[in-house]
């Protein structure tokens, strides 16, 4: 099996498609990008994208593929990925512990599991299905989460440390991912990210995300990728790259979208981290 090829430890954007054609004329000196493969099936940003893939390392982050669900993954999403990966030859190729709809039915977000043996079991063959099938090693990514299930039985940081090591997969670690549950939850973040072995995460992420009142005077945090890395989750992201080593590091910003140079400036504050942990 074909591990990811190794690209210089630096940030990256995920590029949307309101941006391509900005983007294309400007050409920015960004190291990466990243895009949706669920936004590139087809049409003017795949054009688009092959203007890009000789100036640019690119990363595919996919939404779609549902690996936890209980029944089969859809071939259909599996042919559209290896497709363009075999066109692209992304450095990196990612998903994430969260289903999204079972049968023909498709619910557009990314939803939860319980953190049990069953489901490990069903996630852990559905990456394995995966990654065959591409003939290459994938990234999963921890989901944000507002909720737990009473019949969890799993702590999430060894669910996922058991998913890369029983799947051979790696970890795609969302430090704002981690915050936001942590506050929601009201366990430690840095207990959690401590557990992670260094060897086992390939990338992280980092994003806004949204504070809300709930009942009881409480306050919930929503991963809405709709603005600015906040600063607690900057002093986390340091400590994790001091506690698990400099890693890619990638900026998402999906809702709210500002202009490329305001993102392009938050992939530049990443990369002064980066710079001086290396």
């Amino acid at each position: 099996m074909q591990s990811p090829s190794v690209v210089s430890i630096s940030a990256g954007i995920g590029l949307r498609p309101n941006h391509l054609e900005e983007f294309i004329k400007t050409q920015p000196p960004i190291s990466w990008i990243e895009v949706i493969l669920e936004n590139h099936r087809s049409g003017v940003r795949r054009q688009a994208l092959e203007k890009l893939r000789s100036t640019y390392p690119l990363s595919v982050h996919s939404i779609g593929l549902s690996l936890g669900k209980a029944g089969p993954l859809s071939k259909d999403h599996l042919r559209l990925l290896k497709e363009f990966c075999d066109i692209f030859d992304p450095f990196l190729v990612s998903d994430h512990v969260a289903w999204t709809g079972t049968d023909d039915i498709f619910l557009n977000d990314l939803l939860p599991l319980p953190y049990t043996d069953e489901s490990l079991k069903i996630i852990v063959d559905h990456i394995q299905e995966v990654q065959d099938f591409l003939g290459r090693q994938i990234l999963i990514e921890n989901s944000s989460s507002y909720l737990t299930f009473n019949t969890s039985t799993i702590d999430e940081a060894d669910f996922m440390i058991a998913l890369a090591q029983q799947s051979g997969c790696l970890i795609l670690l969302d430090v704002n991912n981690v915050y936001v549950s942590s506050h929601n939850h009201g366990w430690d973040a840095m207990r959690y990210i401590s557990k992670i072995p260094g060897s086992l995460v390939g990338e992280i992420h980092l994003a806004g995300h949204q504070k809300v009142q709930v009942p009881n005077h409480q306050t919930m945090l929503i991963d809405h990728h709709g603005d600015f890395v906040a600063e607690d989750v900057w002093s986390l992201y340091e400590k994790t790259l001091t506690l698990l080593g400099p890693k890619p590091t990638l900026i998402e910003w999906d809702t709210n979208i500002p202009s490329l140079d305001t993102i392009l400036k938050e992939s530049s504050k990443a990369q002064a981290y980066l710079k001086r942990l290396q």
